[in-house]
């Protein structure tokens, strides 16, 4: 994954991985049905916790939404609009080299396109991939990733995950 290297591609994403993870959410909502991921190696779950407890209350302008089931690999805001997902399996588009992402407050992110006009935002060079689906209503926020990426940085070393 190049950063900063070439101009920015956003990549489709098929949009039934983005349902499958907020199956059952409404933005806005006082609960946010978001699927953990698969169990990760306790390594990685440690970290995630940590993180879990450095997440802002607010993203975006919008409060932070109790999820279910609860989980210290996920987080929501507004409801279903903007969700974390902690601990995800190397995503099959890290091995890309032709890959292109951003860097916010020294986290590096790879960015697609989602089928339904949102964007899915993934770490890269970070011991735990964090995954971040963010619906089309807040997409446009540039400063969402601010206070996620200082959460991240402080809490996630840098590095590559072998999960």
């Amino acid at each position: 994954m190049s950063l900063h290297r070439r101009p920015l591609r956003l990549l489709a994403m098929p949009t039934a991985m983005a349902v499958a993870a907020l199956a059952g959410c409404t933005p806005g909502g006082s609960q946010a049905r978001v699927d953990p991921p698969p169990t990760p190696p306790a390594d990685v779950a440690g970290l995630c916790a940590a993180l879990h407890g450095e997440l802002p209350e607010t993203v975006a302008g919008l409060a932070r939404t109790p999820t279910a089931p609860e989980s210290d690999l996920t987080a929501a805001w507004g409801g279903s609009a903007i969700v974390l997902r902690c601990g995800i399996p190397k995503p099959p588009e890290m091995t890309d080299p032709e890959q292109d992402g951003v860097q916010v407050d020294d986290v590096s992110w790879l960015l697609q396109k989602t089928g339904d006009g949102g964007f899915r935002f993934i770490t890269g060079m970070r011991v735990a991939y964090t995954e971040v689906l963010v619906d089309e209503e807040h997409a446009t926020d540039a400063g969402m990733l601010v206070g996620l990426s200082a959460a991240i940085a402080r809490t996630v070393p840098e590095g590559i995950s072998s999960y």
